[in-house]
């Protein structure tokens, strides 16, 4: 039984034969008594009879063609339901990043949304390995998540899209030696201490990738995932590390030199399932993830204009 069927006997309850109830569904009378067959087998009792040439409904017929009413009724009311849910345009949107992404895109994010009308954003940060970002796409609607230039591609089970490719650059005190030069080479940088993510996560690879251009295996001190501790560790002393340029806060006591010789970028996406982006308020908050990212990356633009006027601050 289902809805199509009873919405069949409830025409030809009404029209009385079933070529008026072809004729008023936009069916072939063939095709109409195909389904009341079908219905027939999923009832006990007889649902139509004939009457001379006209086929008419039995008392149990009439009964389940009274119910139908109902249930269209009853279906009609759910489809409002949701489509009232899909286009509203402040329902709940849960939003998961990792913790550079988070920093940088959250507090643009909430300015965004503010006022009546706006989405209503729910915030958590998720510092998992790569491979584990898709599995968050059940709990979020939307989950900023980073892979590297070479990285596999995201599963074909999420829907993907970029938001920056951001250098990642090479984040050292700004009294090291190495300061004074404009860019480094896996050369410069292979003799240092480092302080690396931990295994899993995608920054390890353009560490790798700097040790095989150097043809040696680099020294690492420290493995600290959090971009801001890394960065008062290097202020201290500790080593080397790898910094995206755009999403972590700028030291006072750090320079940022750029890497030559390996693919030292990663992308920013958002992952989700297809079937998120059905709703207004989930599309709303997409949109504003590519403004905060545009606003991002133009910080970048600002700041090499202001190193141009002003030739100490230059890193």
């Amino acid at each position: 039984m289902n809805e199509r069927q009873l919405r069949i006997l409830r025409e030809l309850g009404e029209l009385g034969s079933v070529t008026a109830a072809a004729e008023a569904l936009l069916m072939t009378p063939s095709a109409i008594s195909q389904q009341l067959r079908l219905l027939q087998r999923s009832i006990p009792v007889s649902l139509t009879e004939r009457d001379g040439r006209r086929l008419v409904l039995t008392d149990a017929g009439q009964a389940l063609a009274d119910a139908a009413v109902e249930v269209e009724t009853a279906l009609a009311r759910a489809r409002h339901t949701i489509d009232e849910f899909v286009d509203q345009p402040d329902g709940g949107v849960s939003v998961a990043a990792f913790h550079s992404a988070a920093s940088a895109f959250f507090p643009l994010l909430l300015r965004g949304q503010t006022g009546p009308g706006r989405p209503q954003l729910s915030l958590a940060d998720e510092d998992v390995a790569q491979d584990h970002f898709p599995r968050l796409t059940r709990e979020y609607d939307l989950v900023l998540a980073h892979h590297l230039d070479h990285a596999p591609p995201w599963p074909r089970a999420v829907t993907v899209t970029t938001l920056l490719r951001e250098p990642l650059d090479i984040a050292m005190p700004a009294d090291h030696p190495l300061a004074a030069k404009r860019r480094l080479t896996p050369r410069d940088v292979a003799d240092q201490p480092w302080i690396t993510v931990h295994d899993g996560f995608p920054l390890m690879a353009t560490i790798d990738a700097i040790a095989t251009a150097a043809n040696r295996r680099l020294e690492i001190a420290h493995r600290i995932n959090e971009f801001a501790v890394v960065a008062e560790v290097v202020a201290a002393g500790g080593g080397l590390a790898l910094m995206p340029r755009w999403t972590t806060r700028p030291h006072p006591a750090l320079v940022l030199k750029p890497l030559s010789g390996v693919h030292a970028r990663r992308h920013i996406d958002v992952l989700h399932r297809p079937e998120r982006l059905a709703r207004r308020a989930v599309r709303t908050v997409l949109t504003e993830l590519h403004r905060a990212a545009a606003t991002i990356q133009s910080r970048d633009v600002n700041a090499d204009s202001d190193a141009t006027a002003s030739p100490a601050v230059k890193t």
